[in-house]
């Protein structure tokens, strides 16, 4: 499929995408409660001609495109939901679309339209996940539970995320991505018991090696330090304890993904010598995203083919380490790709394209930028 076809197609759409992601931007929709999220994605899918589902675990929805020829089956994921008040940077009123979900959702359903559109050139079978609740991290397990992977046959999935990079530019993520998490729960017995689990909580914070930005500035040296070999975020361990009467509650993320059983064993030493101390961690933690690293170098290759060769950045950690994502779950059933697509504007602070800011507002520059490279991406994964 020529990238002139590609670019022409989003040339004469892309408006309408920037009106289309301006109308899910002002109807966030809490995890679990997409009902007219999912309502407008499954109009736009069917009036491109795709195959429809909804209704996929809660609010999911997916298309399905079947090229003109032979091929392999390829998948696209998009998260539909707003963040949740709560998860705000320093909290909110309400839900809202401060994570860039809206231009996830928008950005899949330009390359949907433009594949289709295309369809005489496209070999094989794009899928295309619309996903609920992506932010309590039950999303993806809903879909995978519901058997979408099995029932379409994907052999590899992509998605993109918004990211803190300029617009025009995309950080790729070989043999890295995001952090899983973990949690402990520590019960303590006896008189003083809240005031022995304040100093546990203490000691046990005591574990994390990096913190929360607090600052712009803090996010400026972050975004470096990711992308520098060896740097600070190679090895680390972001923990938060609390202390509420009798009981520590932990939650903690690391890197790399081995280190959950080095820290719970930190957290049971350090528990130990208080009163009647109960520890509890769920089965397993939940599991980090991991990329593959041939697939991050050939989609590199592609953006670089053609982007130019500024267009791509490379991130040599988890990138953010505090945060994680439930797209893990995909990955660890089938290959793929998970990128970050630079939504800063030119000049603007970075906490406008850092997701869960308050004054988080991506460049929409950025849909027909991430349009016009993964229609091509996925064009060429479906070749065989």
């Amino acid at each position: 499929m020529g990238n002139g076809a590609v670019d022409a197609e989003v040339t004469r759409l892309e408006g309408g995408w920037i009106q289309l992601r301006r109308d899910i931007h002002r109807h966030p929709e809490l995890p679990g409660e997409e009902r007219r999220t999912a309502g407008v994605v499954a109009r736009e899918l069917r009036a491109a001609g795709l195959t429809v589902t909804t209704g996929v675990g809660g609010h999911g929805v997916v298309g399905v495109l079947h090229g003109a020829r032979a091929g392999r089956t390829v998948a696209y994921r998009a998260d539909m939901d707003a963040v949740p008040p709560k998860d705000i940077v320093g909290g909110g009123q309400a839900a809202a679309h401060l994570c860039g979900h809206d231009i996830h959702t928008t950005v899949a359903l330009g390359v949907a339209k433009v594949l289709a559109r295309l369809r005489r050139h496209l070999s094989g079978t794009a899928v295309f996940l619309f996903q609920p609740a992506e932010e309590s991290l039950s999303g993806a397990r809903a879909l995978i539970e519901a058997g979408v992977l099995e029932r379409t046959r994907v052999e590899e999935i992509h998605a993109l995320h918004c990211g803190p990079f300029p617009v025009g530019r995309f950080a790729v993520t070989g043999g890295y991505g995001m952090p899983g998490q973990d949690k402990a729960e520590v019960t303590l017995q006896g008189p003083d018991a809240p005031d022995a689990a304040r100093r546990l909580a203490a000691e046990i914070g005591a574990l994390a090696t990096v913190t929360p930005p607090q600052t712009p500035a803090d996010i400026e040296w972050m975004v470096t330090d990711a992308q520098t070999p060896d740097g600070p975020f190679a090895r680390f361990v972001a923990l938060r304890a609390s202390a509420r009467e009798t009981k520590v509650s932990v939650s903690y993320r690391c890197w790399p993904q081995e280190r959950y059983t080095e820290v719970r064993e930190e957290i049971r030493r350090l528990a130990k010598p208080y009163t009647g101390a109960a520890v509890s961690f769920p089965a397993e933690p939940f599991p980090a995203l991991v990329c593959p690293e041939p697939d991050a170098r050939a989609l590199a290759r592609h953006l670089r083919r053609r982007l130019g060769r500024d267009s791509v950045a490379t991130l040599h950690s988890a990138f953010p380490p505090f945060s994680g994502e439930d797209y893990a779950l995909y990955l660890e059933r089938v290959p793929g790709t998970y990128t970050f697509l630079g939504v800063r504007a030119p000049g603007a602070p970075i906490t406008t394209s850092y997701p869960h800011f308050p004054d988080f507002a991506p460049d929409e520059r950025s849909i027909g930028i991430g349009v016009r490279a993964m229609a091509g991406w996925i064009a060429e994964r479906t070749h065989r």
